[in-house]
């Protein structure tokens, strides 16, 4: 389960920054450029999230 949570938040974090690249005109896709930006940091702090809550507990399982 954990390595599935953190593949999910790597590519959500490396989507979510192509967003970004797109909005601020890094790249030559067309689409609404302001918004881009706004979607892209938002799944980009998702996929960070995923990628921090995916780490194994230290607790002992019972």
């Amino acid at each position: 389960m954990h390595a599935l949570l953190r593949a999910i938040g790597v590519l959500a974090l490396i989507a979510g920054l192509g967003f970004m690249g797109n909005g601020f005109r890094f790249f030559a896709f067309p689409g609404e450029r302001f918004m881009m930006v706004y979607y892209g940091a938002g799944m980009a702090v998702v996929g960070l999230l995923f990628i921090i809550f995916s780490r194994p507990s230290d607790e002992p399982r019972a």
